[in-house]
């Protein structure tokens, strides 16, 4: 027996190697971890389970048959993250260029049924010089076999993608169709065709990070949720956004009872809203201000800024936050703001996580320039996306609540179940300045001093229509609250929504205008 204990740890010892020191010492050369490493950071201590450990490719030609790795290019297997189950692969650069192979896609494939059957997330950690070349249409199999189970178990169990080295051609489709991406900066990068492609196709010049780096997907392309400076973070922040989220969509998010921070809010909050109603302010001040311990893990922060989206807690409860940012943009709804809403919502209301919505909104963009990118339909995302959620939907508006831009921001008549508004609140169809050029530009034409009329009727305007009396002496806002207690306001609504039922039509599936 002692001889078969020790040709298993010789063979253990092999599979652990990888490629070999020549490869590893590579890896650690690039300022990356291998694929071992990288699982030991990511999930508590001894708590790894591996699967397929022995599996090897069974192609013969280009010499490959005299390339063989137990395990292939992939490590497999399940584990922990605070106590809670996950199921995980990781690509192996050192093993062939962690390419894929038909028989690297199975395994993948295998945790991922497993994740499926079991209710359990599942986390990839992508490092791969893509499909395997040498296999052929083999290997694009394997690809398609797992974009059809991202695709079928999403909205089923969280699907977490961390790109961590090159991710490239067809392989970042199954990223792309995950519910977030995390990114290393300098190390990691996706794109469908590299720099050498493109030059030879179109004549241009790009590097690999300026086409396919973090900082690219993070604040151009919008593909990233998350950036990190190194491996070891990008880790940690994995279990972070894991600490959110339930395990599948029967279960409601885990509930770490944090300190919950008092129910009344300081009179600080009311000095973050300026008096002058064009003037910029940070939303951020005023979510922090209402959530427990100032624990916020905001998602895609560099994309589309003038919409927040992100993960909180508001009495030891999940939720999931979007607000408007008035300090860029004003706030203003464009296409990027509405895709980043839209994806966040529709995540959230998958995973029974409850939506708390900040409202300071002047309006979607105008211009030609948001037009001709279809406003319209991107717009119509977000709108879509509140209207078909069921979770429990409590908004706040702060501020400016204006036109369309009011009534896709979580709104009474998008079944929104709670709705509050602050003093503050201008309510209408759209801004004063706005009105009065419209409704009185005759007056204002015949007035001896134009100015002066055109102030006097704003002001008139603001008082009459632009607060939030009007909407609330017609039910469409619930309560106009003290700011310092929109804090408890929003605990108790969500208390009292817990047992929330919504029956929604039969049928087999929306059509979200995508």
């Amino acid at each position: 027996m002692q001889k078969k204990i020790d040709e298993l740890i010789k063979q253990r010892e092999s599979i652990t190697a990888g490629g070999g020191e020549a490869q590893i010492k590579k890896q650690h050369d690039k300022g990356k971890l291998t694929a071992r490493e990288r699982l030991e950071l990511l999930l508590d201590a001894g708590s790894f389970n591996e699967i397929g450990t022995y599996r090897q490719h069974g192609c013969h030609d280009f010499g490959l048959h005299e390339k063989t790795y137990p395990g292939d290019s992939v490590i497999t297997g399940y584990g922990q993250i605070d106590g809670r189950r996950v199921f995980v692969f990781a690509q192996d650069f050192t093993v062939l260029g962690g390419s894929l192979s038909h028989v690297a896609g199975e395994k993948i494939c295998r945790v991922m049924d497993l994740a499926y059957e079991n209710g359990t997330p599942v986390i990839g950690l992508l490092d791969s010089g893509g499909a395997r070349i040498q296999e052929g249409v083999d290997s694009l199999v394997g690809y398609g076999e797992i974009f059809t189970r991202n695709t079928l178990y999403s909205g089923v169990i969280p699907q977490i993608s961390v790109v961590m080295g090159p991710c490239a051609g067809g392989a970042v489709y199954s990223p792309a169709i995950t519910d977030f991406i995390f990114m290393v900066e300098n190390t990691g990068q996706m794109f469908i065709t590299g720099p050498q492609v493109i030059k030879a196709v179109t004549g241009e010049e790009v590097s690999l990070e300026e086409l396919g780096g973090a900082s690219t997907h993070s604040k151009k392309s919008g593909n990233c949720h998350f950036v990190a400076t190194g491996d070891k973070e990008c880790l940690e922040m994995v279990r972070r956004l894991l600490s959110f989220l339930p395990s599948n969509n029967t279960e409601s998010p885990p509930d770490f009872m944090t300190e919950k921070g008092e129910a009344l809010l300081d009179d600080e909050i009311l000095s973050v809203v300026p008096e002058e109603p064009n003037r910029g302010y940070d939303m951020r001040k005023i979510i922090t201000g209402v959530i427990d311990s100032d624990d916020f893990l905001e998602s895609q922060q560099q994309f589309a800024p003038n919409l927040i989206t992100g993960f909180a807690r508001l009495g030891g409860r999940v939720v999931g936050i979007l607000a408007q940012q008035p300090a860029y943009l004003a706030g203003v709804i464009d296409c990027d703001a509405s895709d980043k809403g839209a994806r966040f919502v529709r995540f959230c209301d998958a995973f029974n996580i409850p939506l708390v919505t900040l409202v300071d909104v002047p309006g979607y963009m105008p211009g030609k320039d948001e037009e001709y990118k279809g406003i319209i339909r991107h717009g119509a995302k977000l709108l879509y996306a509140y209207a078909e959620a069921t979770v429990p939907k409590v908004s706040v508006i702060i501020r400016k609540a204006y036109g369309g831009a009011y009534i896709v921001m979580s709104s009474n008549s998008l079944r929104g179940d709670i709705n509050y508004a602050w003093p503050t609140a201008e309510i209408a169809v759209m801004g004063p300045d706005g009105a009065v050029n419209i409704i009185y530009r005759k007056e204002l034409e015949a007035s001896s001093n134009p100015a002066l009329e055109k102030n006097r009727l704003v002001e008139e305007y603001r008082n009459k229509f632009a607060n939030p009396y009007v909407a609330a002496s017609k039910g469409y806002i619930d309560d106009v609250i003290d700011p310092r207690e929109t804090r408890s306001k929003i605990i108790s609504a969500l208390e009292m929504l817990e047992g929330k039922t919504v029956d929604s039509p039969a049928k087999k599936h929306g059509n979200i205008p995508l």
